[in-house]
């Protein structure tokens, strides 16, 4: 799901709590040596996405921050800031051949270009394959 995040609007904000949990406290983000992303730029994304990503002329780039369920993909198109709301238990993460990363959730698709260099974006991405790798195997149980 999209929701506009521009304001400080308490009925987004708790359904943002709902679906992914309450955001991390300053010693768990401490412990896991940060929770978000860098900037990454969007070289292709699903059509609701891209429809609001070509209201303006602006670089197109988003940003990642992880929480206790799942994650918050955030973007900005005009003045306004989105965030696209994705369970662990919905997240599918592709790594393609073309040092591209591709988050997927159910009809919404963002691929982010990293190349080499970007040393900091692979980093992150295999955290958050960890996080959910975790999160997957704690819902299981054991076996």
């Amino acid at each position: 799901m999209i929701l506009n995040t521009s304001y400080n609007n308490k009925e987004t904000r708790r359904k943002i709590d709902d679906i992914l949990g309450k955001p991390f406290t300053l010693r768990e983000r401490i412990k896991r040596k940060g929770i978000g992303s860098p900037h990454m730029p969007i070289s292709q994304a699903s059509i609701q996405i891209d429809n609001l990503l070509k209201l303006d002329n602006n670089r197109n780039i988003c940003n990642i921050e992880m929480r206790p369920n799942g994650i918050i993909v955030g973007f900005r198109s005009l003045l306004e800031s989105y965030g696209l709301i994705i369970p662990y238990y919905k997240l599918v993460l592709f790594k393609g051949e073309a040092d591209t990363y591709s988050v997927h959730m159910d009809t919404y698709r963002v691929a982010i270009e990293a190349r080499k260099k970007d040393k900091s974006i692979h980093k992150f991405m295999k955290k958050l394959m960890d996080a959910k790798a975790s999160y997957d195997a704690s819902v299981a149980g054991p076996i």
